[in-house]
């Protein structure tokens, strides 16, 4: 781990802002049958009013499985890939793991 303490750093406002509209759109995608179960609407609810302080850019990517981690990633400008791969290798994840990486 070369920073631990980037991981829980927060990022650019853009790249914050970028992350978490990607990530409702992201949602409303995979669940297009009008929020049937909620899964959309459970989620974006947990997100809408994060600020970007602390590591809530790595909270909204958590909450991603690994298939759609990789659809995030290509919906992301190469700025906001580099932030959150950063991150993810100062928080120990696995280059084989990390979607994000250029």
């Amino acid at each position: 781990m070369k920073n631990q303490n980037l991981y829980y750093t927060p990022p650019t406002d853009k790249t914050f802002d970028e992350v978490k509209a990607t990530a409702i759109k992201l949602w409303h995608d995979v669940d297009s049958d009008r929020d049937l179960y909620g899964y959309a609407s459970s989620k974006t609810e947990r997100i809408q009013n994060l600020k970007n302080i602390d590591d809530n850019l790595m909270y909204i990517v958590a909450m991603f499985d690994d298939n759609n981690r990789k659809i995030l990633a290509k919906r992301l400008t190469n700025e906001a890939l580099a932030e959150v791969s950063e991150r993810l290798i100062a928080g120990g994840t696995p280059a084989r793991y990390n979607p994000f990486k250029q």
